[in-house]
């Protein structure tokens, strides 16, 4: 039996990119039952992509009760459906065969990963605040794409003046947007700036200089994405909610490395439930950024673990 829930998570504060702003985390939570054994997965759906909960919901409600794993990679397109889904039977095949999910993969216990600290979209005053404020994460992530992108950087260096800052232009540049603000900002200490320009008008990439790595996010969402990136993006960031779960998303990595990309491992705002199955997929990777449960003022029963180390891996009564 597959089963699906619409569950909501308040935020901790009114979280806004470029576009638009929310105050929950919506999510679909998929349920898979054999034998009288749950296993459980959480997608967010995506507008962006052309997705709804009801859209979503209707995708699962469409599979055959026992669908494995393997079949389900060809029976629904990468999106949060399949991932929701991938990752409920990750849970349920650990739950059955009383291993981890990453025992199951024959690979190491997951072990912490640094994350980034997402700061919302606001007037520069406040991101300074906020910068100041979560000064002391290791990583933080801005999210820009307006107009004024540079007094808001300008700001938030100034409000975390040593702290490593990673940045989010949500498709909102184009190349000579770009162009400009590239060297300022290699000079305030930027690494990395993800999905510059729109996804399918990201040409000219690979006609300009590149003075600091450039991450697909919209531009990539599975293996099949990794031809047309080719010289144009350093870096790949891998989201479950655009793989179709954590079976493509582990391939996407292996074959994303083979081709000489840095990895970014992502998430949409979300509860623990969604990150944990990213946490196998973060090991070693250049930037993990799987802070949605840092963001909510609410979230599930055993969450998982934050701390000076990192994300740590998922209790088995979470997932896996």
């Amino acid at each position: 039996m597959i089963e699906t829930r619409f569950d909501s998570f308040r935020l901790a504060e009114v979280f806004t990119i470029s576009r638009g702003s929310r105050t929950e985390a919506k999510v679909l939570t998929a349920m898979v039952t054999r034998n009288g054994v749950t296993g459980r997965g959480e997608c967010v759906p995506y507008a962006r992509y052309g997705e709804t909960m009801e859209s979503v919901a209707e995708q699962i409600a469409g599979l055959p009760a026992d669908i494995s794993r393997l079949v389900l990679q060809t029976a629904l397109p990468a999106g949060a459906a399949r991932n929701a889904v991938d990752c409920a039977l990750w849970d349920l095949e650990a739950k059955e065969a009383g291993k981890r999910v990453w025992e199951l993969l024959d690979l190491p216990t997951p072990q912490p990963e640094i994350t980034a600290f997402t700061l919302s979209l606001a007037e520069p005053d406040q991101m300074e605040a906020s910068a100041r404020k979560h000064a002391h994460r290791p990583l933080l992530k801005i999210k820009l794409g307006t107009p004024d992108d540079m007094p808001r950087l300008e700001a938030v260096r100034r409000g975390a003046p040593e702290t490593p800052i990673i940045i989010d232009a949500n498709e909102g540049w184009t190349a000579d947007v770009y162009s400009e603000l590239a060297p300022h900002l290699v000079r305030l200490g930027v690494k990395l700036v993800e999905q510059p320009m729109p996804a399918g008008q990201d040409e000219m990439l690979a006609e300009i200089e590149r003075p600091l790595p450039v991450c697909a996010d919209e531009s990539c969402h599975d293996r099949a994405s990794l031809p047309d990136l080719k010289g144009k993006y350093d870096v790949i960031n891998i989201k479950l909610d655009k793989t179709g779960g954590l079976t493509e998303a582990l391939e996407l990595k292996r074959e994303g490395l083979a081709q000489g990309y840095e990895l970014m491992v992502g998430c949409m705002v979300g509860s623990s439930l969604a990150m944990a199955p990213a946490t196998i997929v973060a090991q070693g990777a250049a930037f993990t950024d799987l802070d949605g449960p840092l963001l909510l003022a609410e979230d599930r029963n055993t969450p998982l673990t934050f701390d000076a180390a990192g994300v740590h891996a998922p209790a088995a009564s979470l997932w896996g």
